[in-house]
């Protein structure tokens, strides 16, 4: 296959993604190991997509949700590559917002009877009292659009209305997001990764991260799911938010426990981190399946190219439909 592996010039913009040059780098050697043909190509502008374009690949890896344009809106490569009938890797932009903002993912899942953490949004003096709140303390603080951790620190735990709002305006001030603010779930903080073909397979790599005490953040560190009963829990509830939420190709899946033991839907990263010294998707494939990254980025290209081949032939049989009957809308031919 001939393969391009799309990135931006600014890989620190305001977006998941898989990381810097380097991390892409790392994914374009390890494609060429499974002997296909491979490129990275940094895009710019517009006019670097249509170039893309004119070489037709045959799938192109998205490191990146969108490119940013001085004064004119965002590129968002799933939408754009779409639009042109090229076969790109991951969700598309609709379901990409699950990733852009977190408060839709969770109201998504809730509509759905998918456990998620209680929450509500907030903005700068919209609450004048701890009674007022809907939710009691102590409470989890963040940006609505949580790209790494943005605005999680020392001060997103909070037990009562001052530290409340010393937070929330943090975040409107200084972000310009809107707070997500969250129950706290005092138990257990697992990872799913997940890989998934077109018939709904799944490679499911569960494994638990161990905090400091009261905390998102500081990681520990990493470990296997030894309990199966737990590990089947995580799993299901995190294979239940991968389908609930439309997620295609991959997704990294945040669960929580609270202190009776159940499982609750906390995040999905739809474009994960894929750098080697410090993914969670990479670390979670190797903890629970014992997967290289070499091993990882082949079951992942076995995905794409298996829906680059079915897109290749869905997209000559509606080229010849339409030479044998031009004026038929598609829409009546499917």
């Amino acid at each position: 296959m001939n393969i391009e592996v799309i990135t931006t010039l600014d890989s620190s913009q305001k977006a998941t993604g898989f990381g810097g040059h380097s991390s892409c780098n790392d994914i374009v050697a390890s494609i060429q190991r499974t002997g296909h043909s491979v490129k990275l190509t940094v895009c710019e502008s517009e006019e670097d997509l249509r170039a893309v374009v004119a070489r037709d690949p045959d799938l192109v890896v998205l490191a990146q949700k969108f490119m940013a344009i001085d004064h004119a809106e965002d590129i968002w490569f799933s939408e754009y590559f779409s639009k042109h009938k090229i076969t790109f890797s991951g969700s598309d932009r609709e379901i990409l917002r699950f990733d852009t903002n977190k408060a839709s993912a969770k109201i998504h899942l809730a509509n759905m009877r998918i456990k998620t953490a209680r929450h509500f949004t907030a903005v700068s003096k919209q609450f004048l009292s701890p009674s007022s709140l809907p939710l009691d303390f102590p409470l989890f603080i963040k940006s609505v659009d949580a790209f790494k951790n943005n605005g999680i620190d020392e001060m997103s735990y909070v037990k009562n209305f001052a530290a409340f709002e010393t937070k929330v305006n943090s975040i409107c001030s200084q972000s310009d997001q809107v707070a997500l603010v969250e129950e706290y779930l005092p138990g257990r903080d697992f990872t799913v990764a997940i890989i998934c073909n077109s018939t709904a397979e799944m490679t499911v790599s569960p494994m638990e991260v161990l905090r400091q005490a009261n905390q998102y953040s500081s990681v520990s560190r990493c470990i296997k799911i030894e309990d199966p009963d737990v590990r089947y829990r995580v799993n299901e509830l995190a294979k239940s938010a991968f389908l609930g939420l439309g997620i295609r190709d991959f997704g990294l899946i945040d669960v929580r426990m609270n202190n009776y033991g159940e499982c609750f839907f906390m995040d999905a990263k739809l474009v994960p981190n894929m750098a080697i010294e410090t993914s969670y998707f990479l670390r979670a494939c190797a903890i629970a399946n014992d997967l290289s990254f070499d091993q990882v980025i082949e079951l992942l290209l076995n995905v794409l190219s298996s829906r680059a081949r079915a897109d290749k032939i869905h997209n000559k049989v509606l080229q010849q439909r339409s030479l044998h009957w031009p004026r038929a809308s598609v829409s009546k031919l499917l």
